[in-house]
């Protein structure tokens, strides 16, 4: 089964010129912990909870410091082709809990996370994903 099959589409972004309150407000309202950052329709990186409260206000930074102060931009994708349990490999290692999903022009086109692979497969891809995000340690990119 491909990622493409099981990934949410409807993703709401924030470009890296907005100020991390309206980013903050995006999760909030979504119930989310992460948001993509995108410039046009092209990944560009990830903003997360984390990096607010802990790159942003632990650091002295405000609410209308830029995304891009904050955001992660070595981020971890899937493409919409690749197979279900690669994706879950690699949120394993990568210790995420959901991954952006792009085209071949690096384009943002969904976002796969650990409720869509548990509620599409088996389990089996959401178990394999789930063991490597609770390991304990290691830097949390996104």
């Amino acid at each position: 089964m491909k990622v493409s099959e099981v990934m949410t589409r409807d993703v709401q972004t924030v470009r890296p010129d907005e100020p991390v309150q309206q980013a903050a407000s995006f999760m909030l309202s979504a119930d989310a912990g992460s948001i993509p950052v995108t410039d046009g329709e092209r990944l560009i990186g990830m903003i997360t909870d984390r990096d607010i409260a802990v790159r942003g206000v632990a650091k002295g930074y405000g609410p209308d410091t830029p995304v891009r102060e904050l955001m992660t931009d070595d981020i971890i994708s899937a493409r919409a082709d690749d197979d279900i349990d690669e994706v879950a490999s690699k949120m394993s290692r990568a210790q995420v809990r959901r991954l952006p999903v792009i085209d071949e022009n690096e384009r943002l086109c969904g976002i796969v996370s650990l409720g869509d692979l548990a509620r599409e497969t088996d389990g089996e891809d959401a178990h394999e994903a789930l063991e490597g995000v609770s390991e304990p340690g290691g830097q949390h990119p996104q």
